[in-house]
């Protein structure tokens, strides 16, 4: 189990991107309980039992060993949905989504980026797609130590062939 500190930098699954602002009790139902308090990069302020953390998705930014394998997988050609209708293909996709791993919101980036590239994309699947480009880049961009621009057009390139 990963232990947090004020000031780290953490990952909630689904969620984005927080910054741990405090590590204390709180009162539940009569029980104490220890708790990350994390800031969102939207402002929402979120507390989180430190005994659920890995349970909820809370994890560390992706180790920067582990992002060639998040490249390679933006480098293969995107997967044609098997469902036709976009309500089965947007609850797929959410469900990759809620996941929290980056590998799994690069598949569903790659993949609507190529879908995109074969027909047009209900609005669910726009927002979606937007979602998992904002996960991917700031996460990449943390990982890598490199500005969110940067990065933003390394994967617009890398995903040009779509």
């Amino acid at each position: 189990m990963v232990e947090f500190t004020v000031g780290d930098v953490a990952v909630y699954q689904g969620q984005g991107i927080g910054r741990i602002t405090g590590v204390g009790t709180m009162r539940v139902a009569g029980t104490e309980l220890k708790v990350y308090t994390l800031r969102m990069d939207s402002g929402a302020i979120v507390r989180i039992p430190t005994d659920k953390a890995q349970s909820v998705g809370l994890r560390e930014v992706t180790p920067l060993a582990e992002i060639p394998a998040v490249y390679d997988i933006l480098r293969q050609e995107g997967q044609r949905p098997k469902d036709k209708t976009w309500n089965r293909r947007y609850r797929a996709y959410s469900e990759k989504l809620r996941t929290g791993s980056v590998k799994d919101i690069a598949e569903v980036f790659r993949d609507l980026v190529f879908l995109r590239g074969t027909k047009e994309l209900s609005f669910g699947e726009r927002q979606m797609l937007e979602q998992a480009r904002t996960l991917l880049v700031k996460e990449l961009s943390l990982a890598t130590d490199r500005a969110e621009g940067d990065v933003e057009q390394e994967l617009e390139t890398l995903l040009a062939h779509c």
